[in-house]
């Protein structure tokens, strides 16, 4: 693939982060550190925005589509940063066929 056509179809640079765990039995004391140190290059589409209200605030909720190219090991218990926006990956939906790329079903909540 020609640099030209990489950059076309995966823009975005993206670090993929994984938990590795604290001395607090798992009750979000670890540290996120890269799965992939080199980063990914990813294309990321912004689905629709919405707000809801929890505990009485509004809370505003944005999801997006993230395509790496195929990729094995992503899970949900990962997230993805780019550019100091941080993603919760809710779901990872692999081209089953032709393995050429993953989609990472997202949320960013602020």
């Amino acid at each position: 693939m020609s640099r030209r056509m990489h950059s076309q179809q995966y823009p975005h640079r993206i670090r993929v982060l994984s938990e590795v765990p604290g001395g607090n039995l798992g009750h979000g004391s670890g540290t996120w550190e890269d799965v992939f140190p080199k980063g990914l290059w990813a294309n990321i589409r912004y689905g629709t925005g919405s707000e809801a209200i929890r505990a009485g605030k509004v809370v505003s909720s944005v999801e997006a589509s993230i395509r790496i190219r195929f990729r094995d090991g992503i899970t949900n218990a990962m997230r993805v940063q780019h550019k100091g926006v941080v993603y919760e990956i809710l779901a990872v939906l692999p081209d089953l066929v032709g393995r050429a790329h993953v989609d990472l079903v997202c949320k960013v909540t602020k």
